[in-house]
């Protein structure tokens, strides 16, 4: 029994790339996108001070619907899927960009990640920051009776 669940997002910051270049190179549909020079806004679209200093790419990763879907699998799925772009990941980074896997792991009880060598090795080569955050899993609230 996995004993967390978990959250992960792949994120693209860049000092001036069009973000379509991005979806385009890694075949991934982001959540939220924007481009350098852009106006500022806020979470309900109000436009706020200042423009964008550069552009971002965040694509969230479901986990697949499988009930024996673990984090180390995921992680490994979409390293594999990313493979194809180590060129344009590096591509990215030598023209100032950063790629990070955000990883968020809710957790229940005690847990293990194993991240085997093989995993650690494709972080490498395609440049991929790894950030993991640990969060106590929410407690599901009581209805009481009335």
């Amino acid at each position: 029994m996995i004993d967390y669940e978990f959250a992960m997002s792949l994120g693209v910051r860049h000092p001036d790339i069009d973000p379509a270049q991005i979806t385009e190179a890694l075949g991934l549909q982001p959540g939220h996108v924007w481009s350098k020079g852009e106006q500022r806004t806020d979470e309900a679209g109000t436009a706020l001070a200042g423009n964008r200093r550069a552009s971002y790419w965040l694509c969230e990763v479901p986990p697949r619907p499988d009930e024996k879907a673990n984090l180390e699998s995921e992680i490994s799925r979409l390293l594999h899927t990313l493979r194809k772009s180590t060129d344009f990941l590096q591509g990215l980074q030598n023209g100032g960009g950063t790629v990070e896997l955000f990883v968020t792991i809710f957790v229940r009880g005690d847990f293990r990640i194993e991240l085997r060598p093989d995993l650690a090795t494709l972080l490498g080569r395609t440049g991929i920051a790894l950030t993991i955050e640990v969060k106590p899993c929410p407690i599901p609230t009581r209805k009481l009776a009335s």
